[in-house]
């Protein structure tokens, strides 16, 4: 029997990135450090932008990882909308 953890998982999120983290390989590390796969719904970065970042991703792999993925932003400030708490005047 699969742990709920460990269960085939799929959630789509909002993220704010920060300037300061425009050059960061934020989501190259969701990949690879956390197992996830990525899907790019929807994204506003300016390559020399002084101003945030926006990105809607879909992460796909199971709830251990995707809580995983969570604490990460956290970690580095970036904040995150889960699809059950968006906001569609975000974009």
């Amino acid at each position: 029997m699969i742990s709920t953890n460990e269960r085939p998982a799929k959630r789509q999120i909002t993220l704010r990135i920060p300037a300061s983290l425009h050059r960061e390989p934020v989501i190259t590390r969701l990949i690879r450090e956390h197992g996830l796969t990525v899907n790019i719904v929807a994204a506003v970065l300016g390559e020399d932008s002084r101003e945030n970042g926006w990105f809607r991703l879909e992460l796909t792999g199971n709830e251990r990882q995707i809580q995983s993925a969570l604490v990460y932003f956290e970690e580095i400030e970036v904040e995150v909308w889960q699809a059950d708490e968006q906001d569609e005047e975000l974009w």
